[in-house]
């Protein structure tokens, strides 16, 4: 069971983007030493508190602090692109630490419409463009490309691992259609997760890239010495969420003793429903909790994002956890 880590670089309240840097850089090099298999950023836009809009430019800073834990977009909007860009950066970065870099792509504005207009140039058809640019691309690291009058330096030839990112069954129609690896957004849009993952399972085509299928999920997870500290420090967490639905940017703020007063009946309702695959509390029950969930939908890698404010808290939510995953790894290899 490999088990890895979704950072957004996350600005908290009374810090700035180069504080995030820092504090992300650190979680890698800690990530590293714990065991995670790898590192990813993602894509967002348009938000003051997210610290990520160039996750390739991100990765090149983690790539160059770290030795070994592969590092990737979480992933990159490629409607928001040209794939002969996005071929150009990755196949850079792959250059400079081979064999370490990951591409996850997906095809979300990561944005707002208004902002998606502007990155895409006013050309908002790009969304249904998304299979055509995902052959383009691949087409660009292909040695096949050897003869075109366009061709992406120095991608050509290198073989990097692309990753289809989803929370909706279209995405995996692609990803068993392609034959990739599928991870599935299950830490804030899981309405469609099951469905979603036993049609990839039963419909995936054997590619030249991958000959079975790979489903990761992304889930949220706080674990602390005890339930109640960790539903504490999830107030953060809680409190970020609901900014996505009152539709504003919120940084991370400092966790809270109650949440009654902050967020109505209606918002809590939702933001519990967006959090349905949230694993708070002590190491023991969060635990059992992802080994349950790994077990319902046969996953082979579960990729964690958390959001604590404080930073020490939050690496010891991260050790926790890859501790909890490392066991029931070795769990599973005796049962």
């Amino acid at each position: 069971m490999n088990y890895s880590i979704l950072d957004l670089a996350l600005l908290k309240e009374g810090y700035d983007a180069g504080d995030a840097y820092k504090r992300a850089l650190d979680v890698a090099i800690k990530a590293e030493s714990w065991g995670f298999k790898r590192y990813w950023l993602a894509e967002h836009h348009n938000m003051p508190y997210v610290g990520s809009s160039a996750p390739t430019v991100l990765m090149g800073h983690i790539a160059q602090g770290t030795k070994t834990i592969r590092v990737g977009s979480g992933g990159i909007m490629l409607p928001n692109h040209s794939p002969m860009m996005v071929a150009e950066q990755i196949g850079t970065l792959d250059t400079l630490y081979p064999g370490r870099i990951d591409l996850g792509l997906g095809r979300a504005p990561g944005t707002d419409q208004k902002t998606a207009a502007v990155l895409r140039r006013g050309r908002m058809q790009t969304v249904q463009e998304f299979p055509q640019d995902l052959e383009e691309l691949q087409m660009f690291f292909s040695d096949e490309n050897i003869d075109s009058p366009v061709r992406a330096f120095p991608a050509e030839g290198l073989d990097i691992p692309i990753y289809l990112l989803g929370s909706s069954m279209d995405s995996a129609f692609m990803a068993a259609k392609k034959g990739l690896p599928y991870v599935f957004a299950s830490h804030f849009a899981p309405t469609y997760f099951s469905q979603a993952a036993t049609y990839y399972k039963q419909n995936f085509k054997p590619s030249q890239y991958n000959n079975k299928p790979y489903l990761m999920a992304c889930v949220n997870v706080v674990i602390a010495d005890s339930n109640e500290e960790a539903e504490y420090l999830a107030t953060s967490f809680y409190q970020m969420a609901l900014g996505i639905v009152r539709g504003r940017s919120y940084p991370l703020s400092p966790p809270v003793k109650d949440m009654s007063g902050i967020w109505a009946l209606h918002e809590e309702a939702a933001i519990k429903q967006m959090t349905k695959y949230a694993f708070i509390g002590s190491f023991e029950k969060v635990k059992a909790g992802l080994e349950n969930f790994i077990e319902l939908y046969d996953l082979d890698e579960v990729m964690v994002t958390t959001n604590i404010y404080e930073h020490e808290k939050r690496l010891k939510s991260f050790k926790y956890t890859a501790e909890a995953l490392k066991a029931l790894s070795k769990q599973s290899q005796y049962e």
